[in-house]
């Protein structure tokens, strides 16, 4: 059988290593998008719709260049005390937002959508509860020196997989949600519209 051309809107290396070790075959290409005015734009929305409309709409965006495909499209945020998070920009951020998320819960609310034709066919939201330990200045000096480029990369400074469990006191949530997509919903999905067997 041969598998329905699949596109994953995405450069992030997570969501990738996710299909590529469930055994999908797919092509990213990333949908660049300005997210700050989409966020403004929907700024009333609960966290759990913005999430929603974010990965919609990269997977619109790349689904009306190829129509024919199926999009994958997905998004996370992070909520804490009712602040959304977004990536930081350098580790002088990084450091402040963690900070913040010291020795609280926060919410890691993933989203993700599949387009067909231009139109979103299946799309799912869950949701990860992330209590950080309320560890000392000096830990957390550590840790910046040794998470490099995940400080930047990932909306919370951190991935789990690369070191920064540590930060953590209780996960309560799907593996998969944390690392930034559905994982096991979105197969099931996909097997449902026969894009994978």
């Amino acid at each position: 059988m041969t598998q329905s051309r699949l596109i994953l809107a995405s450069q992030s290396l997570a969501r990738q290593q996710m299909l590529e070790q469930a055994g999908v075959l797919f092509e990213s290409i990333p949908a660049h998008m300005d997210e700050k005015v989409l966020k403004k734009q929907h700024q009333n929305k609960t966290p759990q719709e913005l999430a929603r409309i974010l990965a919609a709409a990269k997977a619109e965006k790349i689904s009306l260049d190829h129509p024919s495909a199926f999009v994958i499209g997905s998004d996370q945020i992070l909520v804490c005390e009712g602040q959304i998070f977004t990536k930081a920009q350098d580790t002088d951020i990084a450091r402040e937002n963690l900070k913040k998320l010291r020795g609280k819960t926060h919410d890691l609310i993933s989203a993700v959508t599949i387009f067909h034709q231009a139109r979103a066919i299946w799309s799912h939201v869950d949701t990860a509860h992330m209590t950080m330990k309320n560890f000392s200045d000096n830990f957390l000096e550590f840790y910046l020196d040794r998470a490099g480029s995940i400080l930047t990369s990932c909306v919370g400074c951190y991935a789990l997989e690369q070191g920064g469990v540590r930060l953590f006191q209780q996960i309560d949530g799907d593996f998969f949600t944390i690392l930034g997509m559905p994982l096991l919903p979105l197969l099931q999905a996909l097997e449902d519209h026969q894009v994978i067997s």
